[in-house]
């Protein structure tokens, strides 16, 4: 055994090559003693300060493994993980019998802690809920904004509180719901209120309802808030008639309006059929550290509502961890859900969260009508970030579908609302130039296209030169501390890839996404993927990068052409004897182009600064002119001779 001096005591520390590696990676020693008496069990982990206050809650499928795996590396790609290790100072376990557990648990804990690492909820408590009391003999109908274990039916959070004020009005309306606060039977009053006489209440308080009947009333009313009306229309039909063949034709007169109301309600809420049966659809939207959750309530084949929730603090982060601890914390403690929860993309922890779910099935639909109700709430999820950011003044402009679609298929860490594409152009090897194109949200900004002359080498060496260009862009933007892009596309495989790759490892920048689009099959490549990403050949976000792929060689090709059409013009004009650079400069400046010159006359070149008629001549000669041997004007602004006076008359003219 060793020591290590901390704080003020001396700690027995185990003799372990990866010990003395984590500590030295500033891995606290009282965290050290502890690792290796963890169990490789099932369990929940936090991380605590040196004020014992929670910084982050985990479970783990194997604990001890789990915490080991945080000192293991060096964390570079996470600023988040980075940022908690230097705060950690020691560590709580609990054991639990199996991964589901440790699932229910970690969120329990979360809601109790609120870690400041762990991904977050945004705060629902303003969000209201609609309360029935079932656990009482006469239950009633009221709003709350807590939720408690107190055996009543909860329905929320209505984050529109417009259609929860609807709903209730709805209830009112329709169910004679009782209003009072007494706690019946025990406590009841010595008359009616005035509900009864306006019809809003038939009085079970002072015995003119029976329990019975008034039971079966609620149990409309939680079909009508859980989405079930198609039943209670059923329900009060079937009534409404027994009532007339009753010949309580008062009776039936009611029922029969309270009919008429249900029936117009139900068809504004007939938005979908899809397979019919009850669903929960969930969405899900991603944009850097900030992402969005929606669920689509889908009962009988209709759609009755969308609820959603904000995370933040979700940097460092992938997808899937996201989702899984959203649909931890606030789905499975949903009193009201479907039979079936349709997810868009598969997570690691969907197995345990089916477990905790009873009477609950969790899917990833890949094609079909399930998997359209999932594109649904993408879109959903998508337009609410987008009104949170625009909210927070945080984007100028919304991102259009094909940038969410491409995160979604790709895995980018981050939304690539601006991109930037590179391209390389050549003529055999000669004239190599680059270009780089940058859309933002799914649009060309051509203010912020660059071209490029490749100044390192010559010949048909794309690796090299993609290296070259990649590097001058990054490094200007870095050195004018402009804006990054949010993923860079590199038109080429895998060779261009990684010399791209290469270029922004060196640089230094991490913060960015990066791919490749190969021409020849539409393969997407990613750094550290062996196999590349196909996707649909109508798929917008594949079309989105065709395009940027195809401006970006627009134009470079346009400016190689360009180069090269610069240097021909040169090249004619090297081949004349005593014309120097500048020369050359200035009399490409006057005409535009060699052709330009050859059909300028001696005078017309005379005039150009640093010329004279002798050298004018002797640069018509090299290009090929054949010149007359008339002897040059005396003045040099005069292009043609004089013309006769009209008192003398021409030589071959008589007198």
């Amino acid at each position: 055994m060793s020591t290590q001096d901390f704080g003020e005591s001396t700690l027995p520390l185990p003799e372990d090559e990866w010990t003395r590696v984590a500590i030295a990676r500033g891995m606290p020693v009282s965290v050290a003693q502890k690792i290796p008496h963890l169990p490789d069990t099932p369990g929940v982990y936090l991380w605590k300060d040196a004020d014992g206050s929670v910084l982050y809650v985990g479970k783990a499928k194997r604990l001890r493994a789990r915490v080991r795996s945080y000192w293991a590396q060096d964390h570079e790609s996470s600023p988040k993980t980075r940022g908690l290790l230097r705060k950690v100072r020691d560590l709580d376990t609990i054991v639990v019998p199996s991964e589901a557990h440790a699932l229910v648990l970690e969120a329990t804990l979360i809601k109790e802690y609120h870690p400041r690492f762990n991904i977050a909820l945004r705060d629902d408590k303003s969000y209201p809920y609609i309360k029935v009391t079932v656990q009482e003999p006469f239950p009633r109908v009221l709003v709350t904004r807590r939720l408690l274990d107190d055996g009543a039916r909860y329905f929320g959070p209505y984050t529109d509180v417009g259609s929860m004020r609807r709903a209730l009005n709805v209830v009112k309306r329709i169910f004679t719901v009782r209003s009072c606060h007494y706690a019946l039977p025990k406590e009841a009053p010595e008359r009616p209120c005035l509900d009864y006489f306006i019809k809003r209440c038939k009085a079970p308080c002072v015995g003119y309802q029976d329990a019975a009947e008034y039971r079966a009333m609620i149990d409309e009313v939680v079909w009508f808030l859980d989405g079930r009306t198609s039943d209670v229309v059923k329900r009060v039909r079937e009534r409404m008639l027994e009532a007339s063949e009753r010949l309580d034709f008062e009776r039936a007169a009611e029922l029969r309006d309270a009919l008429m109301h249900l029936e117009r309600m139900e068809e504004p809420t007939v938005v979908l059929e899809v397979e019919g049966g009850d669903r929960d659809v969930v969405g899900y939207a991603r944009d850097g550290e900030d992402a969005c959750v929606v669920i689509l309530r889908v009962r009988s084949g209709k759609l009755m509502g969308r609820d959603h929730r904000l995370l933040e603090n979700a940097e460092g982060e992938d997808d899937q961890a996201v989702l899984g601890a959203c649909l931890a914390q606030w789905y499975r403690t949903l009193e009201a859900r479907a039979g079936d929860l349709l997810v868009p993309f598969d997570f690691e922890d969907r197995e345990m969260l089916q477990a905790t779910l009873e009477g609950t099935q969790v899917r990833v639909p890949q094609r079909g009508p399930r998997r359209a109700l999932v594109d649904l709430a993408d879109k959903n999820a998508q337009h609410l970030l987008e009104e949170f950011k625009l909210a927070a003044l945080e984007a100028e402009e919304r991102a259009a579908d094909p940038v969410y679609e491409l995160q979604r298929e790709l895995g980018l860490p981050r939304l690539p609302r601006s991109l930037v594409c590179f391209d390389i152009s050549h003529a055999q090897g000669t004239d190599v130039v680059a270009s780089a194109v940058w859309f933002e949200n799914a649009r060309p900004k051509r203010a912020e296209y660059r071209k490029f002359k490749i100044k390192i080498h010559e010949g048909n060496d794309d690796f090299r030169s993609m290296h070259e260009v990649v590097t001058r862009f990054f490094r200007r933007r870095l050195d004018e501390e402009k804006p990054l892009p949010d993923l860079a596309v590199i038109d080429g495989g895998k060779g261009q890839l990684g010399a791209a790759k290469a270029a922004i490892d060196e640089l230094g920048v991490t913060q960015i996404g990066l791919i490749s689009l190969a021409k020849r099959d539409e393969e997407i490549f990613l750094p550290g993927r062996p196999d590349p990403v196909r996707l649909p050949r109508r798929s917008p976000a594949l079309r989105m990068l065709q395009q940027a792929r195809d401006e970006a060689h627009r134009f470079a090709v346009t400016f190689q052409r360009q180069k090269r059409a610069a240097r021909t013009i040169t090249s004619e004009l090297l081949r004349i004897p005593g014309i120097g650079p500048s020369k050359r400069r200035a009399l490409l400046h006057v005409f535009g182009s060699v052709q330009g010159v050859k059909e300028a006359t001696v005078d017309q070149i005379a005039q150009v600064p640093g010329f004279g008629h002798t050298s004018a001549r002797k640069v018509l000669e090299a290009l090929g002119v054949v010149l007359s041997d008339a002897p040059p004007s005396l003045d040099p602004s005069v292009a043609s001779p004089a013309a006769p006076s009209a008192d003398i008359p021409p030589p071959n003219e008589s007198a």
